[in-house]
């Protein structure tokens, strides 16, 4: 989101950062005048050709600055989520709580649309990203070393995921419908209308689900008092049934030749009953000293809107454009647990409390965008854009009566807290191409400024900085089918304001959380080289890259004493990571397609300012395999494997995850399509963490029951499926 800054250096006028960007900016386009003017006296030749690998699943098509994957041809089978989709792409992984990493790196920037979205910030983000219908899905948008018309934010990179727009002329539509087991299913309508100078398109979804997810953890530590060894364990049965309705309605209306308008309006709601039973023991030397066990019963719904206007302008020159955008996004999660406690050693009578929490969020933003087309291989883009991000959390806890009902507040289990940021944008891109050389360069400049109240106590953090964020990519063609690619870009990951928030969170006692007020942001400076072919019925390509951290965030956390840790968020002075990653598409016999991705990595940490020694390092591979099966025209069927390798922490490793999907489609009139899909096959999604430090060590793990089934039935009308195109979307529980 940009807006246009005029070219006459005499309209700088303002505030001295103001007249200093702008001046910056100016500098750039003189500069890039230069090149292209030095670029014109060289003998004409096309603009670098875009790399395009097909394959029966995923085509990527292969950009300058980021690798575009197509999920969907049009509306058809599919019964997924957004998970289930990044799940099957190079470079991206989703663990079993649905946190999402890019080439190993969690600190990743989730766009919809090239827009932020409240649904990924916060705790909810990863029940958030199993929840979003993969069917209103077009293609995601991978960005290792984003440009500078892309937010600045995302130290790994960016996602952007850009929903479904282009509809067939006339009327359309599609109804879905599937089971699954546990009770699960999953129900959808979509309907479009296009004819000139109008397009309209609606959705309707609803999504029963059903999760179950065991939590265990065990701590070794010396008691506080003996210095006996004592053995601390705690474990969760969480079962929570997910009720999941959406609706969608977008707009486009063509004013004159040269303007247009868009507009889209979006709701989604989540919820349902979510009750666990936890036990917690502990034993020293052997004896045990304690026994408890926690009943807990509760709702935690969840609404999000987000609304969108645009504007379009074709100005005189062929291609160029002015594009105005105003875009609001909400979330407000509304939590309340009951909690009944039983204490068998010691013996102690029951007792009942509970927790409530409130969580507000809010991002505004305001932009625009001008495009200049210089020449037939030449153009320029300016931009400014404004965010402003509100978050309110807000939390209290209350003993109860169990004779008379009535509730004591708990003031160490109560809560306020209020957070904003406001960022201001500008940038300068220019892009070119000579002979085989074709590059794309830009710089970047935000000026942020936050503000975390914690109203609790009185007390409020402020900060304000200013940085630039420059960006460059080239691309050097070697023939028709092969080309050489290099990235680099600079980039901020700003904390989470959930994670600003020094309340210690109790809803999962003994393994207490709290968030650190004095995070600071996390700068990455990342490069690759790339090389890549396309041909002869195979494609196959190599990237290697360096990630460089300043200050990354991560978890540290600490033995209390009596069974009870805190995970607390810090910032790591330094680590870095590089890897090698390689992909390749082909066929193997004429029913029998390909696909396989990896990424091996060394990653590694120098914790040693946070009281942690030596400098840590590791090596591994993520992986991943897809086989396409398609023995008659009507029949299709896949397997695909994926594998997390081990990931390093300040305090020790989290294991490996291994799953494995398949699924069965079967083309049964032109209109008519049955689907069955079975996820995770092997109940493989297991995250385990183990910290080893002076003081304890503890093996914490997440289990989540993935195996499900779903069969299901596509009716489409008004237009005929594409034949033969496979459309598998697997169920990733978390």
């Amino acid at each position: 989101m940009t807006v246009y800054i005029p070219l006459d250096r005499d309209q700088t006028s303002g505030s001295t950062l103001q007249r200093f960007c702008a001046r910056g900016l100016w500098a750039i386009v003189l500069a890039a005048c230069s090149l292209a003017e030095a670029a014109e006296q060289s003998p004409p030749a096309p603009a670098v050709e875009t790399i395009v690998v097909s394959s029966e699943k995923l085509p990527v098509e292969t950009l300058i600055d980021r690798k575009v994957y197509s999920v969907t041809a049009d509306v058809q089978s599919t019964f997924g989520t957004l998970s289930d989709i990044l799940n099957v792409i190079p470079s991206v992984d989703v663990d079993p709580d649905g946190i999402v990493s890019l080439r190993g790196d969690t600190h990743v920037l989730i766009l919809i649309d090239g827009k932020p979205s409240t649904q990924f910030s916060s705790a909810a983000a990863g029940d958030n990203l199993q929840s979003i219908p993969a069917k209103d899905i077009e293609r995601i948008e991978i960005l290792t070393t984003p440009p500078a018309q892309f937010k600045a934010e995302g130290a790994a990179g960016v996602i952007n995921i850009i929903t479904r727009k282009k509809r067939k002329q006339g009327e359309a539509a599609s109804l879905q419908a599937s089971f699954g087991s546990g009770g699960r299913y999953v129900l959808g309508a979509d309907g479009s209308y296009n004819s000139a100078p109008l397009t309209v398109s609606a959705t309707i979804g609803y999504r029963q689900d059903y999760r179950q997810r065991l939590i265990q953890s065990d701590v070794m530590a010396p008691d506080p008092t003996t210095g006996l060894p004592t053995d601390s364990r705690s474990s969760i049965n969480e079962r929570i049934r997910r009720e999941v309705p959406t609706v969608g309605l977008s707009a486009e209306y063509a004013l004159s030749d040269a303007q247009s308008i868009t507009g889209s309006v979006k709701w989604a709601d989540r919820g349902g009953l979510r009750t666990y039973t936890q036990l917690n023991d502990s034993s020293t030397a052997g004896v045990p000293t304690n026994s408890a066990r926690r009943l807990s019963s509760g709702h935690d719904p969840e609404t999000d809107y987000d609304e969108r206007l645009g504007f379009s302008q074709q100005l005189g020159r062929p291609g160029e454009t002015l594009e105005l955008s105003l875009h609001r996004s909400t979330s407000s999660q509304h939590e309340h647990y009951d909690y009944t406690n039983d204490s068998f050693i010691p013996p102690a009578s029951t007792f009942f409390n509970n927790l409530t929490f409130q969580e507000d969020h809010a991002t505004t933003e305001f932009g625009a965008d001008y495009a200049l087309p210089v020449s037939r291989t030449r153009s320029l883009r300016f931009g400014y854009s404004f965010e402003q991000d509100d978050y309110k959390f807000a939390n209290t806890g209350a003993n109860v009566d169990p004779a008379t009902g009535a509730q004591l507040i708990d003031p160490t289990l109560t809560n306020d807290f209020k957070f904003r940021q406001q960022i201001n944008a500008v940038y300068a891109s220019y892009q070119a191409s000579v002979g085989a050389w074709k590059w794309l360069g830009g710089l970047r400049a935000e000026l942020a400024h936050t503000d975390a109240q914690q109203r609790t106590d009185g007390t409020s953090t402020l900060s304000s900085y200013f940085d630039f964020y420059p960006s460059l990519h080239i691309d050097r063609a070697l023939s028709d089918q092969s080309t050489l690619s290099f990235g680099a870009s600079r980039r901020v990951m700003r904390p989470d304001p959930s994670n600003l928030n020094p309340y210690v969170d109790h809803e999962y006692t003994p393994n207490l959380a709290a968030g650190n007020p004095n995070l600071k942001p996390q700068f990455t400076q990342s490069y690759e080289f790339g090389y890549g072919f396309e041909g002869q019925g195979l494609s196959y390509g190599l990237t290697g890259y360096y990630r460089l951290n300043r200050d990354s965030v991560t978890d540290l956390t600490e033995y209390l004493g009596n069974g009870f840790s805190l995970t607390t968020k810090t910032n790591l002075p330094r680590s870095d990571s590089s890897g090698l990653e390689f992909t390749s598409n082909g066929r193997i016999v004429p029913q029998l397609t390909y696909s396989v991705s990896g990424n091996l990595f060394h990653s590694q940490i120098d914790a040693t300012a946070l009281g942690i020694s030596g400098l840590q390092s590791t090596t591994g591979l993520n992986a991943k395999l897809k086989l396409d099966y398609r023995p008659t025209a009507a029949d299709s069927a896949q397997f695909s494997f994926t594998r997390t390798d081990k990931r390093l922490t300040p305090q020790g490793y989290i294991s490996a995850l291994n799953i494995v999907n398949l699924g069965y489609r079967r083309q049964l009139r032109p209109e008519l399509t049955a689907l069955a899909t079975v996820s995770d096959l092997f109940n493989g999604q297991h995250y385990q963490r183990f910290l080893s430090t002076p003081t304890f060590t503890e093996q914490y793990q997440r289990e989540v029951r993935g195996r499900i089934l779903y069969v299901g039935f596509v009716y489409s009308f008004g237009f005929t499926p594409k034949d033969g195109q496979p459309n598998f979307e697997y169920e990733q529980p978390g």
